[in-house]
């Protein structure tokens, strides 16, 4: 029986599903729960590594944005050098629709444990009737 050795410098398979065309950015996406209550939502974001310094969240045309960013500079100056590196560095942000009535002085926000818990009330769309419009008839 003869073996052949694996060729641990190439890996076609591993090679082409570690390709970043196959990988999706689920180490950048903020994993997010939204729960509905009788007058309010709850969104918890998962934002483990994060400093509550380095989060912002705003109000812009009826979008509540998250965005995070996380600095790597102090481990430039460790000596070494990385084999494998997994972990995230930079900047990532998600966006909901809470409505063009939602202030940011209406939303209240925490930062414990690494999950962003924001609590939104429910308040009632502003309608306005639509002005009626005619079509013009020729002929």
């Amino acid at each position: 029986m003869m073996m052949i050795p694996k060729r641990n410098d190439f890996d076609l398979l591993e090679d082409m599903f570690f390709d970043p065309f196959f990988r999706t950015n689920e180490n950048k996406m903020m994993k997010t729960d939204i729960k509905e209550h009788e007058n309010s939502y709850t969104i918890d974001v998962d934002l483990p590594g994060y400093d509550k310094e380095n989060i912002k969240v705003a109000i812009d045309d009826g979008y509540l944005t998250v965005h995070a960013t996380m600095d790597n500079s102090n481990e430039d100056t460790e000596k070494g050098k990385f084999v494998r590196r997994e972990r995230y560095f930079g900047e990532c942000s998600r966006s909901f629709y809470v409505g063009d009535n939602i202030e940011v002085e209406d939303i209240k926000a925490s930062f414990k444990n690494g999950t962003l818990t924001l609590e939104i009330p429910k308040k009632e769309e502003k309608k306005e009737l639509p002005e009626k419009k005619y079509v013009q008839i020729e002929g």
